[in-house]
């Protein structure tokens, strides 16, 4: 039962990070139309905020600011809304609980990066302590597995194994930091679209599984090791409808990177760095090369949603 506090006038905020696809292995359609996953995802320091503030009974809503806040839905397609709404039907089924979202965005919107799925994470956990609800990570992320397949990655972060639909995650052992370059594109990209046409180029896929030689450079914690393991299925598919993303993987690899590859169902790709200086001069060099939209630099693996005020 939930035990509901008077209204705060600050509210509470959350930081949440992007999640980068350092392995992406994807089987055929299921009969409930979503495809088995055997990935290992990583959270990175390019972060989104979530600000939650008491709203009337049964009211939700949301406003967004920052990257590419123009192309985020504010209805039911939110999912940051969609799992406020759940978490409040599932703790206080008479609908006494309601919340006003403010998300501030850095992590672009159709990227590869989970930015939709991080606000989502985001909004569980804010809700959860602005409600004084009591549930523990374990609830929040069943509760995530419902909103969407990469939600409870965004509660856990760190390094994780994701299976299912991704929705599964398990904690992976990986040693040591992470250096990477984001070269974002300056288009998004359909995550639908981007499954259609891998079905297409691929009929035949195989049940996924992770690869072992990744696994194996996460425990070594090796860099250039894991740089050489990074794979995902979908990069054909979104190399196909956003041919350009080859002449921007290529830079990256001619700029120094020890391993590059497209996050997810892109466009976003992902160039892992040696160490923070060569993250440095490859950011720098890919900026001035022009081949995408914006760079950033950011670090993993670091900690899911937290609450930071």
């Amino acid at each position: 039962m939930a035990s509901v506090l008077p209204p705060s006038p600050v509210g509470v905020r959350v930081r949440v990070p992007a999640k980068i696809n350092l392995a992406l292995r994807v089987g055929p359609p299921r009969a409930d139309g979503y495809h088995p996953l055997a990935t290992v995802y990583q959270a990175v320091s390019l972060y989104d905020e979530v600000h939650a503030a008491w709203a009337d009974s049964e009211e939700f809503s949301v406003t967004v600011s920052g990257e590419g806040a123009d192309l985020v839905p504010t209805d039911e397609r939110n999912l940051a809304l969609r799992a406020a709404r759940l978490l409040a039907q599932t703790s206080s089924p008479n609908g006494s609980l309601g919340v006003s979202f403010s998300i501030k965005k850095s992590i672009p919107v159709a990227g590869g990066l989970a930015g939709g799925s991080a606000n989502g994470a985001a909004a569980l956990l804010a809700c959860a302590v602005l409600w004084d609800l009591d549930v523990g990570l374990d609830e929040l992320i069943a509760l995530a597995a419902e909103v969407g397949s990469d939600v409870p990655f965004g509660l856990l972060g760190g390094t994780a194994l994701g299976s299912g639909r991704g929705e599964q995650v398990l904690p992976v052992l990986a040693r040591g930091g992470y250096h990477w370059v984001l070269a974002f594109g300056h288009h998004g990209l359909s995550t639908p679209a981007v499954y259609r046409r891998h079905d297409e180029l691929r009929p035949g896929a195989e049940m996924p599984e992770v690869p072992a030689r990744l696994m194996n450079a996460l425990r070594s914690g090796d860099p250039i090791a894991v740089g050489a393991a990074l794979v995902n299925d979908l990069q054909p598919a979104a190399l196909d409808l956003q041919p350009r993303l080859r002449q921007v993987l290529e830079a990256g690899m001619e700029y120094g990177a020890v391993g590059a590859v497209v996050s997810g169902s892109g466009p976003t790709c992902a160039f892992l760095a040696a160490s923070e200086s060569a993250a440095v001069d490859l950011s720098v060099a890919l900026s001035a090369d022009g081949v995408c939209r914006a760079v950033r630099r950011a670090t993993g693996p670091v900690t899911g949603a937290r609450v930071i005020g």
